[in-house]
């Protein structure tokens, strides 16, 4: 009998999902990008990519860029619920979906039919950079310390973060291919959120951790955790961590944001889109936004966004491969 909740549980959730959907989409009647946009989270409230839609929703209503900006949550699957019922509402052009690098490394480690060839990339946003950090008491004090002990006993050396798939996921087999350790050996621990990782850090249940320096950022600097180094491809101005590079080890890796309209939109649609967004980039909210949340600024729009998605997915995939998954 245990199968019947978790089906019951599943087309609930899907039910839900459908109808916020169509009453973002028919409230308002004829709603416009410019009168009405939804910004589409593919995750619960109070993560990521929640939080980068809620600053968006904030910059664009503060900005007078759009009327009536307002978000809605679909969690699950790195993203692919979401994706998948985004998908199914082609042609919308009154909607902008959240998406990132978590979403790419997602799609390929699920049977999900959609992917991010199926929507329509309107702008990269912003890019933010992972950390690898251990307990402030562990003996690991330094990369390089750390890397010796995980070429000993890499089975036993064990990693946490975020969601198989996550940039902190594929940064961990990055990261063993190039220090001469099998990624196939990495001891990767997945938690969905990262208060559970940073628990099992804490608790020493895990070695290390690899997480979005802004997560862990408070942590290390009340002392709770030891930074070593950070996935950036160079210093980034305001934190004084080195980055992997500057260590010997040709490691750099962001996960990104931005965001992607429905199939099927009209040209002129896509353009507006890509119109509102530049605005909301270049105004003072924004800019404030990306200061406070430590994020790069990465715009691209268009053509140049999504020739950079076609890098992300090629690259994921390969080190999806590397990693036995």
């Amino acid at each position: 009998m245990k199968p019947l909740p978790t089906v019951l549980f599943g087309l609930l959730v899907a039910a839900v999902t459908v109808l916020a959907f169509v009453n973002a989409a028919s409230s308002g009647g004829t709603a416009t990008a410019r009168s009405k946009l939804t910004l589409v989270a593919p995750a619960a409230p109070g993560g990521g990519w929640d939080g980068f839609a809620r600053e968006a929703q904030q910059a664009l209503r503060g900005q007078g860029t759009v009327n009536n900006p307002q978000v809605v949550n679909v969690p699950g699957a790195g993203g692919t619920i979401g994706l998948s019922q985004f998908v199914q509402n082609p042609g919308r052009e009154d909607a902008l979906m959240v998406t990132g690098g978590v979403m790419v490394g997602a799609v390929e480690l699920s049977d999900n039919p959609e992917s991010l060839a199926d929507v329509v990339p309107i702008a990269r946003m912003a890019d933010y950079y992972a950390a690898l950090v251990v307990p402030a008491d562990s003996p690991i004090q330094t990369l390089d310390d750390f890397i010796a002990a995980w070429r000993r006993d890499p089975g036993g050396t064990s990693v946490s973060g975020g969601s198989l798939g996550s940039i902190d996921h594929l940064l961990s087999g990055l990261l063993a291919k190039q220090t001469g350790i099998d990624p196939r050996e990495v001891n990767y621990i997945p938690y969905s959120g990262g208060g559970e990782a940073l628990s099992a850090l804490l608790s020493h249940v895990t070695t290390a951790g690899v997480s979005g320096y802004n997560e862990v950022s408070d942590q290390i600097e009340a002392g709770t955790l030891r930074a070593l180094a950070i996935s950036a491809p160079e210093r980034i101005d305001g934190i004084d961590l080195p980055t992997f590079r500057e260590q010997g080890v040709d490691v750099a890796m962001s996960n990104w944001l931005g965001v992607v309209a429905a199939p099927g939109v009209t040209d002129e649609a896509k353009r507006e889109l890509v119109d509102i967004v530049t605005e909301m980039r270049d105004s003072p909210q924004w800019q404030e936004a990306i200061d406070r949340n430590n994020w790069t600024d990465t715009f691209s729009t268009d053509t140049e966004f999504a020739q950079f998605i076609e890098l992300e997915v090629a690259r994921a995939q390969d080190i999806i491969e590397e990693l036995g998954r």
